[in-house]
């Protein structure tokens, strides 16, 4: 019997919780917004009499609850043991995207409307440590629009409805900046650069020249048996915590070489899994 599911989302103002919340809606969630804290548990409560098994809710909480948040971190930690499969997700975004987006809706800070909007964020983030410090899951929304995030969201959802957990493998390049949701980073530098051959520079990590041009390489062989042993460890370790999904990335200077190659390889080593396995490239289309 598919147990009754509640998804609890709080973060930041600003940060896209209404947007989060709608796309659950999409999914098929009994959604409520800024419910009271106060209510939590006799919503949970409902939840659990309903004659339909395996009902999913979703709703959002946060700072327009001001006082009673303190409240907040022991109430949730009884809705764990209650028999609901709970989990909090706690998004945010960077001060400047943030600021931006206030500015962009020309509508105050909740939490203090008298404030200039950086100061309250300030507030808001201290505020809400505590309730950040005990997330099953923290997501910035810095890099995503409104309908980008939905998108995200649903595809978030649909994959925590499936069995095990999902592998996300990105290669990138550093001079591009590290995904920013990234659980582990690799970084692989070290290891000769088929950029600096003439007849591989065109080329990516995906084609067999640069393929055979690694494998030639010392340090190729033994990196691969290090980090698969250490990801072959932690997976199981990441499922035993409740994670739906990890995301690893592998980095070289441009993303178009070694990191591809790699990430290629630690995905191969990963089929056949329990796993669900999903690679990416994300900077093999950039020159510069």
């Amino acid at each position: 019997m598919k147990p009754s599911s509640l998804i609890i989302i709080t973060g930041l103002s600003g940060s896209g919780k209404g947007t989060f919340l709608r796309a659950l809606e999409d999914r098929g969630y009994f959604c409520v917004d800024n419910l009271p804290v106060g209510l939590l548990t006799k919503f949970s409560e409902l939840i659990l009499k309903t004659e339909e098994h395996g009902t999913k809710a979703a709703l959002v909480i946060d700072v327009r609850e001001r006082g009673t948040l303190s409240g907040f971190p022991a109430i949730y930690d009884e809705l764990k043991k209650s028999g609901v499969d709970t989990s909090l997700w706690f998004l945010e975004a960077s001060d400047a995207v943030l600021v931006r987006r206030f500015s962009e809706t020309r509508r105050p800070h909740p939490l203090d409307p008298d404030r200039t909007v950086l100061e309250s964020i300030a507030s808001e983030r201290e505020l809400l440590a505590p309730i950040r410090a005990i997330a099953d899951n923290i997501l910035d929304t810095s890099q995503f629009t409104i309908h980008e995030l939905r998108q995200h969201a649903i595809q978030l959802f649909e994959e925590r409805e499936q069995k095990h957990l999902l592998v996300s493998l990105v290669s990138f390049g550093f001079k591009y900046g590290v995904p920013i949701d990234s659980d582990l980073v690799f970084d692989v530098r070290f290891l000769p650069n088929p950029n600096f051959v003439p007849h591989l520079k065109s080329l990516t990590g995906a084609d067999a020249p640069v393929i055979e041009y690694m494998n030639a390489q010392q340090g190729t062989a033994a990196f691969m048996e290090h980090v698969t042993r250490f990801i072959d460890f932690l997976l199981p370790q990441y499922e035993r915590e409740g994670k739906s999904y990890v995301t690893i990335s592998i980095g070289c200077t441009g993303g178009r070489h070694r990191s591809v190659m790699i990430t290629n390889e630690v995905g191969k080593h990963l089929e056949g899994s329990k796993y669900r396995v999903k690679v990416t490239h994300r900077d093999t289309d950039k020159k510069g």
